[in-house]
């Protein structure tokens, strides 16, 4: 590595932390759910956030997209949201005699999808063209999504009342799902004596831009991936497809992106190269919501990459 792209790569994870340390001031006692989330931003992927109402989901997504200095918009989906009220819908122009598309929130650089899995099947699936491909097709027309685009999605436990599971094709599109998780008793008591967070998100300015965030994804591809954490990787693949009742183990394009999250993360770290343990940290978020084991669509899955980290031998 020349000292120019070193010196890159140092600017790059001291900004990563500088927005971390901003993103902190907001979203109380949560570092790790924030470095995760983080981290699945610079290695270009899209995040979910599970978790109970009430704990910061939607704070936490607004928070980043803010910080990032991105355009954003949010959509609170709904049993009636449709696929149209997301991508736009074109419009006859009698004086042109022309249809013209008028584009729909989607067009962003962030999507908020405020609690998605509240909406039906049909509109879940209008993201999925968008997710994978960062375009839309409407009326046999490609348009194509602003650089960059990101989804940063909020959804209850399945469980609750009035939600729709997301199918498999859909959470695969997704680098990431995390849970941000009640506060600790001290971070609950700054919650309850501060201020809203919803005056606070209003007065948050960006650390950073779109050219900073494409530093930081760029000093984090660069990050070198040496042959033994390659195998190591490998090794988890292999083992998951070896799994008792887990119908699917984890796929190539998974493996693909565990190693880009693992690399952003060993950026925000300072390191130039990947070490096992942050293909570890990253892992539960990409790899759980992947795991589909027969007994329920989620129930064991954090036992199952728990067992993984253990059975796999370290190199």
């Amino acid at each position: 590595m020349n000292d120019r792209t070193d010196s890159d790569r140092r600017a790059a994870s001291e900004l990563a932390r500088s927005v971390l340390a901003q993103l902190s001031t907001v979203v109380l006692g949560k570092e790790l759910a924030l470095t995760q989330a983080l981290s699945c931003l610079v290695a270009r992927g899209h995040l979910l956030i599970e978790d109970q109402p009430g704990v910061g989901k939607t704070t936490m997504a607004h928070a980043l997209a803010v910080t990032l200095g991105l355009k954003f918009q949010r959509v609170q989906f709904t049993s009636d949201l449709l696929p149209a009220d997301l991508i736009g819908v074109s419009i006859f122009d009698a004086g042109q005699h022309v249809f013209r598309f008028h584009p729909g929130p989607l067009f962003t650089q962030v999507l908020l999808a405020d609690e998605i899995n509240r909406t039906t099947p049909k509109t879940q699936s209008a993201l999925l063209e968008a997710m994978e491909e960062r375009q839309v097709t409407v009326d046999g027309h490609t348009h194509a999504l602003p650089r960059p685009f990101f989804v940063i999605a909020t959804q209850n436990p399945q469980h609750q009342i009035g939600t729709f599971p997301l199918p498999e094709s859909q959470l695969d599109r997704f680098l990431m799902r995390i849970s941000v998780g009640l506060p600790d008793a001290r971070a609950e008591r700054e919650l309850l004596a501060g201020r809203d967070r919803r005056e606070m998100l209003a007065e948050l300015p960006a650390s950073t831009d779109g050219a900073g965030l494409a530093a930081m994804q760029a000093a984090a591809a660069g990050i070198h991936a040496g042959d033994r954490v390659l195998d190591y990787v490998q090794a988890l693949l292999t083992a998951s497809r070896n799994l008792p009742d887990v119908p699917q183990g984890l796929s190539p394009r998974c493996g693909i992106g565990l190693l880009g999250a693992a690399r952003a993360w060993a950026l925000i770290a300072g390191r130039d190269h990947l070490r096992p343990e942050d293909v570890q940290a990253v892992l539960p978020a990409v790899a759980t919501h992947r795991l589909l084991h027969a007994g329920g669509r989620n129930g064991r899955s954090g036992e199952v990459v728990r067992h993984l980290i253990e059975a796999v031998p370290v190199p």
